[in-house]
């Protein structure tokens, strides 16, 4: 039985969240041993490479001037405002507690497509999403050093991600998600090497480096692929909630990895992840078709 757009959404969202911590399991070995910018720099510097090569590859290298449209340039900025927060934070603030933060990005998407693209959004899913919310804080945890000046950072990352995902919808349907992915990769990077330039100062790159910084480009080219597809294959309130897999999946990776077991309220946590997913996949696969 062929898949539903809900469905397919759902499924690229899902990997978004495995491509997304995988590169961001990547850059956590990186910034600790350059700078975050830096960090930035390299994880772009390879992600275009990455990108580059497939759009070569595809066929599609003679798309890229689609990548200079109005809501594909917005929609790139916004990322570099959110990445750029985040990486900042990431250096002064626990992972938990910016993680935990970076959880309202879902409500603020659904509050915005409900605001200006007019999609119902409902008590039911709003209740699953605050559900979802809920199971991100319990699996985060977020101590009294969220308190930060810092962990503002966090919001602006949520806020930027929101409009992101929102801008995702406002894109010419036939431009190639690589070419918007390539854009974004661009964007981020040119910007990172300002920053840099600017405050940072530069640290030799050894060969392990050069290997991390090209695996996390490589995981962040597909992550912006599945994330992309996954805003325009369904609506925002379908796939919204399944941000949350993010954190299921951060989870996983770091008891895998790094040795970061979660304890009893982070089980918990989890669980209330899985039954908001769950039950919006449930609900949105049993409404009638509008």
């Amino acid at each position: 039985m062929p898949l539903s757009n809900t469905l397919r959404g759902i499924i690229a969202m899902v990997l978004s969240g495995i491509t997304f911590v995988s590169c961001d399991s990547f850059l956590k070995l990186l910034v600790a041993e350059v700078p975050p910018l830096q960090a930035l720099v390299l994880r772009g510097a390879s992600a275009a490479i990455w990108c580059l090569a497939l759009l070569v590859i595809m066929g599609q290298i003679k798309q890229l001037p689609k990548a200079f449209g109005l809501w594909t340039v917005l929609r790139s900025l916004a990322e570099v405002v959110a990445v750029t927060a985040f990486i900042i934070a990431l250096a002064k603030v626990p992972l938990a507690d910016i993680t935990a933060i970076y959880q309202v990005a879902p409500l603020l998407v659904l509050a915005g497509a409900s605001f200006f693209w007019g999609e119902h959004v409902g008590l039911l899913r709003w209740l699953l999403i605050g559900l979802g919310l809920a199971g991100a804080l319990v699996v985060a945890q977020p101590g009294s050093e969220g308190a930060s000046p810092f962990a503002l950072l966090g919001f602006i990352t949520a806020v930027a991600s929101a409009v992101r995902d929102l801008l995702s919808r406002k894109t010419p349907g036939d431009t190639p998600p690589l070419v918007i992915t390539f854009t974004v990769i661009i964007a981020v990077l040119v910007a990172a090497l300002i920053i840099n330039r600017l405050f940072e100062h530069w640290v030799p790159v050894t060969p392990t480096l050069a290997l991390y910084g090209l695996a996390s480009g490589f995981f962040v080219m597909l992550g912006h692929v599945f994330v992309y597809m996954a805003f325009r294959l369904t609506t925002a309130r379908a796939v919204a909630p399944f941000y949350y897999t993010f954190t299921l999946i951060a989870v996983v990776f770091g008891a895998a990895f790094f040795g970061e077991w979660p304890n009893a309220l982070a089980i918990l946590g989890i669980l209330m992840i899985i039954a908001c997913g769950l039950g919006v996949l449930f609900y949105e696969e049993r409404k009638p078709a509008s």
